[in-house]
Protein backbone atom coordinates (compact mmCIF):
# COMPACT_ATOMS: atom_id res chain seq x y z
CA UNK A 1 0.00 0.00 0.00
CA UNK A 2 2.90 2.66 0.39
CA UNK A 3 4.22 1.94 -2.85
CA UNK A 4 0.79 2.91 -4.22
CA UNK A 5 0.42 5.87 -2.66
CA UNK A 6 3.78 7.10 -3.13
CA UNK A 7 3.05 6.27 -6.71
CA UNK A 8 -0.36 7.98 -6.76
CA UNK A 9 1.29 11.35 -5.11
CA UNK A 10 4.29 11.19 -7.52
CA UNK A 11 1.39 11.04 -10.74
CA UNK A 12 -0.54 14.12 -8.85
CA UNK A 13 2.17 16.33 -8.48
CA UNK A 14 3.39 15.43 -12.00
CA UNK A 15 3.86 19.01 -13.45
CA UNK A 16 3.37 18.61 -17.34
CA UNK A 17 5.68 21.92 -17.90
CA UNK A 18 8.09 19.98 -17.79
CA UNK A 19 7.33 17.42 -20.87
CA UNK A 20 8.90 17.84 -24.17
CA UNK A 21 6.76 19.20 -27.50
CA UNK A 22 6.90 15.90 -30.08
CA UNK A 23 5.45 14.83 -33.35
CA UNK A 24 3.08 11.63 -33.08
CA UNK A 25 4.19 9.39 -36.45
CA UNK A 26 1.51 7.30 -37.01
CA UNK A 27 3.34 3.37 -37.99
CA UNK A 28 0.16 1.39 -37.95
CA UNK A 29 -1.60 2.49 -41.32
CA UNK A 30 -5.02 1.62 -40.89
CA UNK A 31 -6.83 0.26 -43.91
CA UNK A 32 -8.96 2.97 -46.11
CA UNK A 33 -12.78 1.91 -47.14
CA UNK A 34 -11.29 1.03 -50.42
CA UNK A 35 -8.90 -1.62 -48.89
CA UNK A 36 -11.10 -3.66 -46.67
CA UNK A 37 -14.16 -3.52 -49.95
CA UNK A 38 -11.53 -5.01 -52.56
CA UNK A 39 -9.78 -7.38 -49.63
CA UNK A 40 -13.63 -8.36 -48.86
CA UNK A 41 -14.24 -9.22 -52.63
CA UNK A 42 -11.05 -11.35 -52.90
CA UNK A 43 -12.07 -12.95 -49.86
CA UNK A 44 -15.37 -13.69 -51.30
CA UNK A 45 -14.04 -14.92 -54.67
CA UNK A 46 -11.85 -17.36 -53.26
CA UNK A 47 -14.79 -18.57 -50.81
CA UNK A 48 -17.02 -19.20 -53.95
CA UNK A 49 -14.15 -21.24 -55.46
CA UNK A 50 -13.10 -23.35 -52.35
CA UNK A 51 -16.92 -24.03 -52.02
CA UNK A 52 -17.92 -24.70 -55.44
CA UNK A 53 -20.19 -27.90 -56.09
CA UNK A 54 -18.62 -29.74 -58.96
CA UNK A 55 -21.39 -32.06 -59.40
CA UNK A 56 -23.66 -28.96 -61.18
CA UNK A 57 -21.04 -28.73 -63.97
CA UNK A 58 -22.12 -30.77 -67.11
CA UNK A 59 -20.29 -33.20 -69.25
CA UNK A 60 -18.68 -32.02 -72.66
CA UNK A 61 -16.83 -33.64 -75.28
CA UNK A 62 -13.43 -31.85 -76.12
CA UNK A 63 -13.23 -31.20 -79.75
CA UNK A 64 -9.34 -31.54 -81.45
CA UNK A 65 -9.44 -28.57 -83.53
CA UNK A 66 -5.49 -29.65 -84.77
CA UNK A 67 -5.74 -33.19 -85.32
CA UNK A 68 -2.28 -35.26 -86.58
CA UNK A 69 -1.96 -36.63 -90.02
CA UNK A 70 -2.96 -40.57 -90.66
CA UNK A 71 -0.89 -42.71 -91.29
CA UNK A 72 -1.06 -43.06 -94.82
CA UNK A 73 -0.28 -39.39 -94.71
CA UNK A 74 2.62 -39.72 -92.55
CA UNK A 75 4.26 -42.82 -94.82
CA UNK A 76 3.90 -40.37 -97.46
CA UNK A 77 5.71 -37.32 -96.05
CA UNK A 78 8.33 -40.14 -95.46
CA UNK A 79 8.91 -41.09 -98.46
CA UNK A 80 9.19 -37.57 -99.72
CA UNK A 81 11.58 -36.90 -97.11
CA UNK A 82 13.66 -39.83 -98.18
CA UNK A 83 13.48 -39.03 -101.52
CA UNK A 84 14.57 -35.04 -100.77
CA UNK A 85 17.53 -36.74 -98.29
CA UNK A 86 18.61 -39.19 -101.25
CA UNK A 87 18.89 -36.12 -103.57
CA UNK A 88 20.98 -34.39 -101.44
CA UNK A 89 23.62 -36.68 -100.08
CA UNK A 90 24.20 -38.31 -103.85
CA UNK A 91 27.70 -39.21 -103.76
CA UNK A 92 28.57 -37.59 -107.63
CA UNK A 93 32.19 -39.97 -107.49
CA UNK A 94 29.85 -43.42 -108.38
CA UNK A 95 28.84 -41.50 -112.00
CA UNK A 96 30.68 -42.41 -115.12
CA UNK A 97 32.19 -39.99 -116.88
CA UNK A 98 30.65 -39.13 -120.42
CA UNK A 99 31.10 -37.59 -123.62
CA UNK A 100 28.41 -35.40 -125.19
CA UNK A 101 26.99 -36.06 -128.60
CA UNK A 102 25.62 -33.54 -130.76
CA UNK A 103 22.97 -34.98 -132.51
CA UNK A 104 21.44 -32.18 -134.29
CA UNK A 105 23.94 -29.55 -135.12
CA UNK A 106 22.27 -25.90 -135.91
CA UNK A 107 23.60 -24.25 -139.27
CA UNK A 108 26.47 -22.11 -139.15
CA UNK A 109 26.51 -18.44 -141.18
CA UNK A 110 28.38 -19.73 -143.94
CA UNK A 111 25.30 -22.07 -144.75
CA UNK A 112 22.58 -20.03 -144.60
Amino acid sequence: ERQHSELIHDVESFKTERLKRTNTQEKIVLPNAQDVATEKTQKALLQGVEAFDTGKLKHTQTQEKNPLPDKDAIEQEKGKQNLISGIENFDTSKLKHTETQEKNPLPTKEGC
